[in-house]
Formats: structure tokens, C-alpha cells, sequence
């Protein structure tokens, strides 16, 4: 039998364990956010300086495929065609030295792309690797710095090929550097665009886009589409995180737009039961610029819990 010494030499050490499953069954997250299509969000330094985001995905790489050479537009930023957007380095590398990664996305709302074979996606994937990632160029378009990953931002043209580009890519960080693939798909489920690329599970995060689509989003007041969409994805999709998408302002969708304090009040408590909770993904930099947004709900974004109370242990799939 223990005596009373070695059963409080026992509880001094369970006590601390007990406490870090606590903290670590409620999920914490963080912000991810668009930038590039708005010369007038700030530069890329700034944005990263305002210590809101996480994650910053560049947009986009607007023509790719069919043989193409991938085409970047940063509008209103730099001029990819006369080199100008090599000026982005220094930027680059200062929101890495922040711990913030930087990704590339592919697609977007307008544009020309798609993938015409197999062997077309493992050259796109190439390409990206060569001129974006950890790979070798002679005429890198942002320079000489090396982002942390990939988006597929798919919402035009056809729907084949995407998971042999993702496995594609993925297959690079056995080169050394991990090359993080994410992926924006809309909310219905599955995507119509990404949902044979979603199904290979190599994906580290998935920001679905919670807008722009009534039957799976916010409407007035109501959370209930969005809370049965949301399990939907954090159920059925493999992914390491699932962060929710949302615009940062009433301007940045048609529909969608959580106010601040029922995203932080409802919407939250809802979406951190999920293991798969990574926080929040905006649409975009600019809007959350006028809106701060990000200013308003980082702090709810990023708590173990909303009101500072670590009873809320559920972990759910």
C-alpha cells in the first residue's frame, strides 16, 4: 500500500497532465488571409506587421495549364512581365522571419485555366516548384524567396487532374523544405472543382468558403446551414486543419457576412468543437482593412476558448 507521501508525489505529477489535456482537447487557431488583388490593402509587410494573420496567401496565379506558362497577377502591386514583382522578396522573407507562412494560390474568380492531362498537372507542379518553391530558375518571378506552399483556389474550367497536381506537389518536400498544400473550396459539399483533389487527404489546411453559397452559410441570424455544413466538412474531409472562410466585410460577398460579435459569440463555440478547427480564413486583406475585421475577432479566433473558460473540452471529428 502507498503511503500518503508517494500518493502526493503522485498527484503532483498527474495534476500537470491532467491540466495539458485540458488545454490541449479545446482547439486554438488562427487567421489566414488573402492578399494581392487590391493595390490599396498595403503592402505585403504591412500586412503581415499588423500581427492579425497566421497564414498569408498570395493571389493568384490567374492562367495556368493546357501547356501555358502559370501567369501571376498581383494587381495593383507589381508588374510580373518587366520583373517588377521581384520586389516582393524582401517582404517575403520578413513575414517568414515572423513565423508566418506564405502561400501561392492558383485560380480564383477569373481568369483561363485548367488541366488538360495528367502529364499537364505534373508540369504545372514542376513549374511551381522551380520558380516558387524550393526548386531553381533563372527568372524566379518573386525572386530569390522560397514560399511555404500552394492554394488551389479552382472555381472555373474543369475539374480533373487537380489531385495529381496536389500529389504532385506534396511529393517536392521530400527535397527538404515541406511545401504546405491548402485548398478553398466552396461550401457545398463535395466541391464541384476539388472534391477528387480534397478526397487524396494529403491536404494541411482546407478554408471553405462559407459565402456566396445560401444553402451552407450564415443567414440572418440563423447558424443553422453553417453549423451543419461545417460538420459535414470537418467529418468527411481529411485534412490536417479546416479553417472557416469568410469576407471581412459586407462588401467582400454578395452573401455570407458574419457580423463580428456572432462570429465570436455563436459561430466559434460552434466550430472549436471540432479537432480539425484551424480558425478563420478572410476574403481579403483589403476588406479587412476597412472593416478590421481581423482587429475585432483575432483574440476569439485564437483563445482555447471564447469567454476564458477551459471546462469546454469536447474534440470532435
Amino acid at each position: 500500500m502507498a503511503s500518503a507521501s508517494q500518493i502526493m508525489k503522485r498527484s503532483l505529477i498527474l495534476i500537470p497532465l491532467l491540466l495539458c489535456f485540458l488545454v490541449a482537447s479545446v482547439q486554438s487557431g488562427g487567421i489566414a488571409v488573402y492578399w494581392g488583388q487590391d493595390g490599396r490593402e498595403g503592402t505585403l509587410k504591412s500586412t503581415c506587421d499588423s500581427g492579425n494573420y497566421v497564414i498569408v496567401i498570395l493571389a493568384f496565379i490567374t492562367t495556368f495549364g493546357n501547356g501555358r506558362t502559370p501567369v501571376l497577377n498581383l494587381a495593383g502591386h507589381c508588374d510580373r512581365s518587366t520583373g517588377g514583382c521581384k520586389s516582393l522578396t524582401t517582404d517575403i522573407k520578413a513575414c517568414q522571419a515572423k513565423g508566418i507562412k506564405v502561400l501561392l494560390s492558383l485560380g480564383g474568380g477569373s481568369g483561363s485555366y485548367t488541366l488538360s492531362s495528367q502529364s499537364d498537372a505534373q508540369n504545372v507542379a514542376k513549374y511551381l516548384w522551380d520558380n516558387y518553391l524550393g526548386g531553381t530558375s533563372t527568372n524566379r518571378p518573386l525572386g530569390s524567396a522560397v514560399l511555404d506552399g500552394i492554394d488551389l483556389d479552382i472555381e472555373l474550367g474543369g475539374t480533373n487532374y487537380y489531385d495529381v497536381l496536389a500529389k504532385t506537389l506534396s511529393s517536392y518536400s521530400s527535397k527538404g523544405n515541406k511545401v504546405y498544400i491548402s485548398a478553398a473550396p466552396q461550401c457545398p459539399y463535395p466541391d464541384a472543382h476539388l472534391g477528387q483533389a480534397l478526397s487524396t487527404g494529403i491536404f494541411d489546411y482546407v478554408w471553405v468558403q462559407f459565402y456566396n453559397n445560401p444553402p451552407c452559410q450564415y443567414q440572418s441570424g440563423d447558424i443553422t446551414k453553417l453549423t451543419n455544413s461545417w460538420n459535414t466538412w470537418t467529418s468527411k474531409v481529411k485534412a490536417t486543419k479546416i479553417f472557416m472562410g469568410l469576407p471581412a466585410s459586407t462588401g467582400a460577398a454578395v452573401t455570407g457576412y458574419i457580423p463580428p460579435s456572432t462570429l465570436t459569440g455563436q459561430v466559434l463555440p460552434m466550430a472549436k468543437k471540432s479537432s480539425k478547427y484551424g480558425g478563420i480564413m478572410l476574403w481579403s486583406r483589403y476588406f479587412d482593412v476597412q472593416n478590421k475585421y481581423s482587429d475585432q475577432v483575432k483574440s476569439f479566433v485564437a483563445n482555447l476558448s471564447d469567454d476564458g473558460d477551459a471546462n469546454d473540452t469536447t474534440a470532435t471529428a
